[in-house]
């Protein structure tokens, strides 16, 4: 056990012949007295700053573990969020791949109908070129032959056969 200022000064010393002063003793014993109480007030005031200072230590401790949880939490909801964007995005790119796969197959197959159209447009204009042809072929060739001269003498005849009936009714009226 520690020795205390007062310890220190109720110590009696045993006299002996030829010891030391006692008025030296005694003034050493006061100085180491007040050296050692000052050396406790020392110590308390040290003991006093060390509980401060574990104290903070522990405050700071528990920010850090605090800090390091919050940035855990932080890391797994980014990395949440980048998860979750990458997949969200996958699916717009696929919906957008659907999308122009469908897009393109309309387009062809209008471009097919089209095609067909076209071609069809062209056997029918195909066709109605050579009847047009062969129509206007043989009306050429009933041109060239002289029955188209009895024709108008045909219809010569008729007309005067209907200006005669014309006349005749007339009278009638």
């Amino acid at each position: 056990m520690p020795l205390s200022p007062l310890d220190i000064h109720n110590k009696e010393f045993t006299k002996a012949f030829r010891g030391y002063s006692e008025d030296e003793v005694n003034d050493f014993l006061d100085q180491v007295i007040k050296d050692y109480e000052i050396l406790i007030k020392e110590k308390l005031e040290l003991e006093e700053r060390l509980k401060k200072a574990e104290a903070t230590i522990q405050n700071y401790e528990k920010m850090e573990e605090t800090l390091q949880s919050a940035i855990l939490l932080a890391q797994e909801t980014a990395e949440e969020t980048r998860s979750s964007a990458h997949n969200e995005a996958k699916l717009i790119v696929k919906e957008a791949e659907k999308n122009a796969d469908r897009i393109v197959s309309d387009a062809l197959q209008k471009a097919r109908k089209a095609t067909a159209d076209m071609d069809d447009l062209k056997k029918q204009s195909i066709v109605f070129r050579r009847r047009l042809q062969i129509l206007v072929e043989t009306q050429l060739e009933m041109l060239k032959q002289g029955e188209w001269e009895q024709h108008l003498d045909l219809n010569a005849d008729v007309a005067e056969v209907m200006n005669v009936d014309i006349l005749e009714e007339k009278p009638n009226e």
